[in-house]
């Protein structure tokens, strides 16, 4: 960007919610009028436990989550011969279960799941998957990255928080008490999955596979998790997208204390770009969050010029040496709390590297200890 030359990014609607935000949702703000601009196949928002076929061979599912800012998930099952194909599981949870029960003996009638897909870690795509491919036998697909960090987190359920973490967030300005608190909260993932099989089938950028006598293309996006698999059917002209294009909220994007040094807002940007270079316009969104919708050249558009708007606020913010934790003001509306600061200090950090990266922010130790960023003059390298 000079502030404004950058390729793109993606970019989250202005939100309402107050208090925890969900994992899946972005807190960046920016006004968002996309969804004027899309075509939704309903106008009605579905109950928990409904199902509807968009496509031959495609169901809808809708399942309630436990969160206030993200109140729901999109589930798929796709026939398979004389079996399923679940899409994402939901998060393992009571509720969740009975539910998946009461599907399994009317909309599959009783027939096997044959294989069950993960879009990407998150414990409301994830949090049954080992859970129904036991019941199954079914075998897991997921990419080799969403795979072993979603192992890897599990992992930590019940740990304390590592000398790692603590001293990124920090670095990134948070308080003593603050850091108690992460210190408290840390290691609770685990919890909202299911044991996930010990071994899985590796899904792979461009890979075609068949379900139910067509054709499927995994496209691998990334930003919001490792490498996140959306399925599309060239000749149902429909995309499976998780939560890699959303048609009301976009994806948290943050950086985390194992990678302090990634960019994932870049890697956000290019896999916008080529979603947009695959998906033809018209093709049927089938999102994680929000209702399936047609108009994916457009709202991708509109997203990438929010994330770009941020990052303009950001660069001219800078100008006086800022830490991460001061810089929320200018990228989200939504009040931080303890229940979000986690996520907005990722996000912060985020679009700091990015602009770092890009050359326009420098960045220093300060006496006490934290990164301060301070913007660089245009043109300079």
């Amino acid at each position: 960007m000079t502030a404004k030359t950058s390729k793109s990014s993606i970019l989250h609607p202005g939100d309402k919610a107050e208090g925890k935000a969900a994992p899946d949702e972005s807190l960046v703000a920016g006004g968002d009028t996309s969804s004027r601009l899309l075509h939704f196949i309903t106008d009605d928002v579905p109950k928990s436990g409904s199902v509807e076929e968009i496509a031959d061979g495609v169901f809808w599912l809708r399942f309630a989550l436990p969160m206030k800012g993200l109140n729901h998930i999109n589930l798929w099952a796709l026939k398979d011969g004389d079996g399923w194909v679940v899409v994402d599981t939901g998060i393992a949870n009571r509720e969740s279960k009975e539910i998946w029960t009461k599907h399994f003996e009317t909309l599959l009638e009783g027939r096997p799941i044959n294989r069950v897909i993960c879009t990407h870690l998150h414990p409301d795509h994830t949090g049954l998957a080992g859970w129904m491919c036991r019941k199954f036998g079914a075998p897991l697909l997921m990419t080799r990255g969403e795979y072993f960090l979603c192992r890897l987190m599990a992992a930590d359920t019940g740990r304390v928080a590592p000398r790692e973490g603590i001293n990124f967030y920090k670095k990134a300005g948070f308080t003593p008490d603050q850091i108690e608190l992460y210190k408290l909260r840390f290691g609770g993932f685990g919890k909202a999955i299911s044991e996930l099989p010990h071994s899985y089938d590796r899904l792979v950028d461009g890979e075609l596979g068949m379900i139910g006598g067509r054709e499927w293309r995994v496209v691998i996006g990334s930003g919001h998790s490792p490498e996140h698999a959306c399925l599309w059917c060239p000749e149902l002209n429909l995309c499976l997208t998780g939560d890699q294009l959303l048609p009301n909220i976009s994806s948290n994007v943050s950086v985390w204390p194992t990678e302090p040094e990634s960019n994932p807002l870049e890697d956000w940007i290019s896999s916008c770009h080529k979603l947009k270079s695959v998906l033809p316009e018209d093709t049927l969104i089938a999102p994680a969050h929000g209702i399936p919708f047609r108009g994916a050249h457009s709202r991708l558009d509109k997203l990438i010029e929010h994330h770009e708007k941020a990052l303009d606020r950001l660069y001219e913010f800078c100008h006086t040496p800022r830490l991460a934790t001061e810089v929320y003001s200018v990228l989200f509306r939504r009040p931080i709390t303890d229940g979000n600061r986690i996520m907005a200090v990722g996000e912060s950090v985020a679009h700091l590297n990015c602009l770092k990266a890009r050359g326009l922010v420098s960045r220093r130790l300060n006496d006490a200890g934290q990164f301060t960023y301070k913007s660089r003059p245009l043109g300079t390298e």
